[in-house]
């Protein structure tokens, strides 16, 4: 589970939980097929779809000098009927 980061629990992927959908956050290296790959292997669903997106980083001031996160890549995977996703521990700020 390296790519994977932490669920993301916005109003939207909320929404999205009920049409079997859930959100994560992914390593921004990582491909659909080894993200497809670690999810059905490790809590054993089956994935019929996945979208993602690329998030821009946050820009952030250091003094006089001025910085940015990283941008990171985030998944919508949709699952088969029938199958779920227990909750993944939220990322704690």
């Amino acid at each position: 589970m390296d790519g994977i980061k932490y669920a993301v629990f916005t109003e939207k992927s909320i929404r999205l939980l009920g049409n079997n959908q859930y959100t994560s956050n992914v390593e921004s290296g990582s491909t659909r097929t080894e993200i497809k790959h670690w999810v059905e292997l490790f809590f054993g669903v089956k994935v019929i779809a996945m979208n993602s997106y690329r998030l821009p980083g946050k820009g952030r001031r250091m003094g006089p000098i001025m910085g940015h996160t990283m941008h990171y890549r985030r998944m919508i995977i949709t699952l088969q009927p029938g199958y779920s996703i227990p909750p993944l521990i939220e990322k704690r700020t």
